[in-house]
């Protein structure tokens, strides 16, 4: 294999920065969302495979830092009702990954993500927004977070759906959201390097694209301080519709074609 950082285009590091710093906002100032865009835009010029190994190390670094911010302003009780379902998702995952493809579950959780944007233009989250979701729903929505993390960075829409169903004040949304996906990609970690998908080419683009990572949590960081607390809602809300519309477009081309 030759090297990645030979044959990889100027376009190919301008997109991959931009979703790098798109997703370092989205993460560190409102609990994500615009994350699941990077492996679609970097999968126009590397596979998918090699756009998944390269984003983790990025991902899990950012978890490191955002984690630190938020150390004192998480929910442990919704963290772990969490996490069983996402267990039995990055399971399966890892189980699939090296044969099956992400499209029909990109389109599931589009779909998934446009539910929720629905529910909360007709006014279904104010009536529902302090109820705790059904066992079931968790353990459900659990699983598919974890399975579309796994394949393609993708968690993020269900388990969206069943924070902001909470009522949780922003700061606390944004730190259980972090703690929740630093769960995930530790372990995630610890699978693709035990299956061989980390190289020293995909180790060597994940190391440069470290100032995009800086700059998009400080961007995040400062933008959440400034942002009112409705506002911050509306925001999710939009990074959910942009990331459902995304996810579903590019998996019905994909199934179509």
């Amino acid at each position: 294999m030759k090297e990645a950082t030979m044959e990889l285009s100027t376009s190919f590091y301008l997109v991959t920065a931009c979703a790098v710093v798109i997703t370092g906002i989205s993460k560190s100032g409102f609990g994500g969302g615009l994350g699941v865009m990077s492996v679609p835009l970097m999968s126009l010029y590397i596979t998918p495979q090699l756009a998944v190994a390269i984003l983790m190390p990025v991902l899990l670094a950012m978890d490191l830092i955002i984690v630190w911010s938020y150390r004192h302003h998480w929910n442990r009780a919704i963290v772990a009702m969490l996490l069983p379902g996402a267990a039995v998702g990055l399971a399966l995952g890892a189980m699939s990954f090296q044969w099956m493809s992400a499209d029909v579950i990109r389109c599931a959780v589009g779909m998934l993500a446009l539910f929720f944007v629905a529910q909360f233009i007709w006014g279904e989250r104010s009536k529902h927004s302090k109820r705790p979701s059904g066992k079931a729903t968790v353990l459900t929505l659990g699983a598919l977070s974890g399975f579309a993390s796994f394949v393609a960075h993708a968690g993020g829409p269900p388990v969206k759906g069943i924070l902001l169903r909470q009522g949780m004040e922003k700061t606390v949304f944004v730190g259980t959201n972090t703690m929740f996906f630093f769960a995930m990609n530790a372990t995630k970690t610890v699978a693709y390097s035990s299956m061989g998908h980390f190289t020293r080419d995909s180790m060597t683009v994940s190391l440069l694209l470290v100032p995009m990572l800086l700059i998009g949590i400080t961007l995040g960081t400062v933008l959440h301080k400034f942002i009112a607390q409705s506002v911050f809602t509306r925001f999710v809300y939009g990074f959910l519709f942009l990331a459902g519309v995304k996810l579903l477009w590019d998996s019905s081309l994909a199934i179509w074609a």
